[in-house]
């Protein structure tokens, strides 16, 4: 995850040893909570996959905690997550905190079912993937990628539609402008199944 580490608190444990420091989200991951904020890119979306490795290997029987608060970003980033979510021995809860807009939207669905929890004042955006900057090449190049771009736009309708129980095509319909949906609208969408007031309990690694 892209963070900048002057900015990251350090957590002092006193044990029967003495103490020990963790910088924060290495603490968080000894409680099998993997937090992702920000954009999802190449370099996030591979420390999130070893973090959720790590942890279904070390307790393949309880779930793992995964908070989201992000814009969205690369698909292909975001998919190598997704995939890995659905590889994995144990399950994943998915918690929206803040925003789980576009690529994210599409992880947060994911959780475990009955263990998709959004916060009070959580949002989802869905909307069609995006292409950023200016695509220059040949004309056969630019039709290939084209029908790329349709063909992961189709691919994700359809992990939508599977994770919220409705038809592809009412999804791609929902999806042609921005749909922003409130804590409430999300569950009766079926991308969450509760509204989480309270922290839950957590397992930790330490054996």
């Amino acid at each position: 995850m892209a963070v900048n580490q002057n900015l990251v608190p350090i957590v002092i444990e006193k044990t029967g040893r003495g103490e020990r420091s963790y910088d924060i989200y290495s603490r968080l991951l000894k409680d099998r909570i993997i937090f992702l904020g920000g954009q999802i890119d190449d370099d996030t979306s591979n420390l999130i996959i070893a973090q959720m490795l790590f942890l279904s290997n070390d307790d393949s029987k309880n779930d793992i905690h995964f908070y989201i608060n992000s814009p969205g970003g690369t698909i292909t980033a975001g998919l190598a997550i997704y995939d890995t979510m659905r590889f994995l021995r144990c399950g994943v809860a998915t918690y929206c905190v803040g925003q789980a807009a576009s690529m994210a939207a599409v992880l947060f669905s994911a959780g475990r079912r009955e263990k998709r929890f959004i916060l009070p004042n959580g949002r989802v955006l869905l909307h069609q993937p995006m292409v950023s900057g200016v695509m220059t090449g040949v004309a056969t190049d630019l039709e290939i990628e084209a029908k790329e771009i349709l063909r992961l736009r189709a691919r994700l309708y359809k992990i939508l539609a599977e994770h919220t129980g409705k038809e592809a095509e009412q999804i791609e319909k929902d999806c042609d402008r921005n749909l922003w949906l409130e804590a409430e609208e999300t569950i009766s969408y079926g991308l969450a199944d509760r509204i989480l007031r309270k922290a839950p309990e957590v397992v930790s690694s330490d054996k």
